[in-house]
């Protein structure tokens, strides 16, 4: 198990950014594409070993070489301070290959997806504190007595040395996983990389941030719109159901539209799916409040009855 421990002013300046660029997620998506066997990837995997063709094999090897995202960072100079074991050079020249055909096409879509969830999780530590992100990031990160444990790696103690920490989601990493990086290139920082969730990439592959007009039209109903305004503070199912008087099954098929029209996301702590507003849902949200408190009671419009008066329709004010 890895241990950060975090002082006052180191967990002060940690910070969220949206992703650590496209090689980064270059070599996430490589592990992936040479071990993942996600039914959902068969498109994707096809398609990217049509095009590189020649390069497939060189590919799959260092990708079984490295063995894990970690040392495969390492073998691509990602890592300040981890002596490569290979030719970097060779390895990234490699890895741009790869990342021109299997990457970029849907770098607009990543990126935005990557942004949404920084979004999100801002709104956990706005409400909650950062320490509640830190413990609902993955189900094999723990907070605890200001250390975050990373059930996953080598079995060390980590010292920011007065650093704060650099929080960054990943399309591509997979979702078993968390990658603690001492000092990343880009950032020179220590950086932990976390996965966005599995689920959401495998009901909308590539088509991440367009909303899906269809479960967009099913939200018509008085209970979707409660749910809508129950998750302006997040929540797990369980709590949803208790919030909306309604079955712990009803409030799971109603957060499931919900996060096919892209106005909440749901990511995993252990036992539970934490439900939360995206940018998209605070926005429909504000703009249903904003509408209602312009509105003209129904009471008050013309021809309808308001106690024993009538509103004449027509006629005016003499």
């Amino acid at each position: 198990m890895l241990r950060i421990h975090f002082t006052a002013d180191e967990l002060a300046q940690s910070r969220m950014v949206a992703g650590l660029g496209p090689m980064v997620e270059g070599a996430f998506a490589l592990h992936l594409f040479a071990h993942s066997g996600d039914a959902a990837l068969r498109p994707w995997r096809h398609r990217v070993r049509a095009e590189l063709d020649l390069y497939v094999d060189e590919l799959e090897a260092l990708a079984e070489r490295t063995q894990n995202p970690h040392t495969l960072l390492a073998a691509l100079g990602q890592c300040v301070g981890h002596e490569a074991q290979e030719d970097c050079t060779t390895n990234r020249s490699l890895l741009a290959a790869f990342v021109r055909v299997a990457v970029m096409p849907h770098w607009s879509g990543v990126k935005s997806e990557l942004e949404r969830v920084r979004e999100a999780r801002a709104r956990i530590v706005i409400t909650n504190g950062i320490e509640r992100l830190l413990d609902s990031l993955h189900p094999k990160l723990h907070w605890h007595n200001s250390v975050l444990e990373i059930h996953d790696g080598p079995d060390r103690d980590v010292r920011l040395g007065g650093r704060g920490l650099v929080l960054s989601p990943s399309f591509f990493l997979s979702g078993q996983s968390c990658v603690f990086i001492d000092r990343e290139r880009e950032s020179g920082g220590p950086v932990l990389s976390f996965p966005t969730s599995t689920e959401r990439r495998r009901d909308s592959w590539f088509g991440l941030v367009e909303p899906d007009d269809s479960a967009l039209g099913a939200l018509v109903g008085h209970t979707r719109a409660a749910a809508l305004q129950a998750l302006t503070d997040s929540c797990s199912t369980g709590e949803l159901a208790d919030r909306l008087g309604i079955s712990l099954a009803g409030a799971s098929k109603h957060a499931a539209v919900l996060r096919r029209a892209g106005l909440i996301t749901t990511s995993r702590n252990r036992n539970k799916a934490i439900h939360i507003l995206t940018s998209l849902g605070m926005a429909l949200l504000q703009r249903h409040r904003q509408e209602a408190a312009f509105a003209v009671p129904q009471t008050l419009r013309p021809g309808r009855p308001v106690g024993r008066v009538r509103i004449p329709v027509q006629g005016g004010v003499s």
